[in-house]
């Protein structure tokens, strides 16, 4: 029920969707779908949850990957970006909701979003631990890491970041930003390509 939901979400919006209609698509009746779901907006939930476990499933590869932390954190940062564009865009007039309720879309996502930084913080300890980082408040870090990302999604959906320019130089800055901070001392280097990155 959830994917057929999504479906006619994707096609017809959230919004021009009725429960008789999902009940219909998905040859239940009305009152097994109330079974399960007691209005619209449940399933809207269920529906956006679903597609962020299929983010977090990505995001946990990545996590496994024998990688730098600071590597880790870039690469996890751009596989969040481009998954996330692959989700709003192949679900059509649900990527309108998607940015239109935010609020509901804050609600979903929280549970996700404190995994994340999570996520960020084990990594950063780790590099602390190898003393490949010196990160003195590694939570609060991983917490402004998050927000970072979550903050470039519709910038980096809407292509707007091109402006400001390439994945590449954005890498490297996030880059130089985690292991040198503000310090002028140190050059800006650029940084290895991805597979990620050619999707740009």
């Amino acid at each position: 029920m959830i994917e057929v939901a999504r479906q006619l979400f994707a096609r017809v919006g959230f919004t021009n969707t009725t429960m008789n209609d999902i009940a219909d698509a998905s040859n239940k009746g009305r009152r097994t779908l109330y079974t399960y779901f007691r209005n619209k907006d449940e399933i809207f939930h269920a529906v956006i949850e679903r597609e962020l476990d299929r983010l977090w499933h990505d995001l946990e590869l990545v996590r496994r990957l024998t990688l730098s932390p600071e590597e880790k954190i870039m690469t996890m940062m751009l596989t969040h970006l481009y998954k996330m564009k692959d989700l709003v865009l192949r679900n059509g007039s649900l990527r309108a909701e998607f940015f239109r309720d935010i609020s509901l879309v804050e609600q979903v996502r929280s549970n996700f979003d404190r995994k994340e930084v999570q996520q960020f913080e084990d990594i950063l300890d780790a590099g602390n631990r190898v003393g490949i980082l010196q990160i003195p408040n590694a939570r609060l870090m991983a917490y402004l890491l998050q927000n970072m990302v979550k903050g470039m999604e519709v910038p980096f959906i809407s292509g707007a970041y091109r402006i400001y320019g390439t994945i590449e130089e954005i890498r490297a800055v996030v880059r130089h930003l985690l292991l040198h901070g503000l310090d002028p001392r140190h050059e800006l280097q650029p940084t290895a390509s991805t597979p990620l990155d050619s999707n740009q």
